[in-house]
């Protein structure tokens, strides 16, 4: 994987011959922590974290092996990529306690730090999160069919791209990335190119060994809690399900979310039926900003700081 500096925050050394990028802006607090979903990275969300910068500090990183930080062994277990998270938010000096903002895989790691670090946790923003058992309580065809894309993916991970399917693929980021500021668009696309096969390695052991971890895990801690689910259009999701099927799975998610959201007696639930899973703190900026505003203001007593 080249090594190429990031377009913007930098690399911290955390130990061990490990660093992080992270990127951090605004003041105030609590400091908001951005938790990347598979197959993203933190500029990713870089349009929403300059919006929540104007409201407190907010905070962008990349875990090992994703994005611009250093490689990692890949798959790793929840445990690893919360201990890590919690060496960097110390090793840089972000004060806790935290609002994590976690999105799809992002958002279960939140739920898992949380509930692992409580102490250092003062509220949950959980974008569309993965659940530990929305596999296993998914209708038995998306089970079978699930089987089957994993398995294609990783027939897939040695597998070369050719030029045509790169210059496809850059094309299509860079039209997706059109709102970024220019000189993070091209970098961020390139970035993508060059980290895919790690994004998709990351999910190796999401559904079994991943899966226990959080379903062992303590219990969520008392905090402002907001899931946003995510029921509307979403490309990637009609590509890969048909229509009956997606809107089963989609029921499900959307009772899974409700259960999460009463695993703390300040939770919340909100829908969104016009934003999509991949994307909606962008297609739904506002939704994620009413959020970590109502959070914060929630943590603070309605004083601002």
């Amino acid at each position: 994987m080249t090594r190429t500096p990031p377009p913007l925050g930098r690399l911290h050394d955390i130990g061990g011959g490990r660093r992080l990028m992270l990127h951090r802006s605004g003041t105030g607090g609590p400091p908001a922590i951005f938790l990347a979903g598979a197959g993203m990275m933190s500029l990713d969300y870089l349009n929403i974290h300059d919006r929540v910068a104007a409201l407190t500090t907010s905070v962008l990183y990349d875990r090992g092996g994703n994005g611009w930080s250093h490689p990692a062994e890949l798959p790793r277990t929840a445990a690893e990529v919360t201990d890590e998270l919690h060496e960097l938010l110390h090793t840089v000096g972000v004060p806790g306690p935290y609002l994590l903002i976690g999105h799809s895989l992002g958002g279960a790691y939140a739920r898992h730090y949380a509930r692992r670090f409580p102490d250092e946790v003062a509220g949950l923003l959980l974008l569309d999160p993965f659940h530990e058992d929305l596999a296993t309580r998914a209708p038995r065809q998306a089970r079978e069919r699930l089987d089957e894309m994993l398995d294609h993916m990783r027939s897939q991970e040695s597998a070369e791209p050719t030029p045509e399917q790169l210059e496809q693929s850059r094309a299509q980021m860079l039209r997706h990335f059109a709102t970024w500021p220019e000189p993070v668009r091209e970098p961020l696309a390139e970035r993508h190119l060059a980290t895919w096969r790690a994004a998709s390695r990351e999910n190796h052991n999401l559904y079994d060994k991943v899966a226990a971890e959080f379903r062992h895990a303590p219990a969520t801690p008392d905090v402002p809690l907001i899931v946003l689910t995510a029921l509307g259009h979403d490309a990637t999701q009609a590509h890969l399900w048909p229509a009956e099927l997606l809107r089963e799975i989609n029921e499900s998610k959307r009772a899974l979310h409700a259960e999460v959201a009463a695993e703390s007696p300040r939770g919340e639930q909100r829908v969104l039926d016009d934003a999509g899973h991949g994307w909606l703190h962008e297609e739904r900026a506002d939704a994620v900003i009413q959020a970590v505003d109502d959070l914060v203001s929630a943590v603070s007593g309605g004083v601002r700081r």
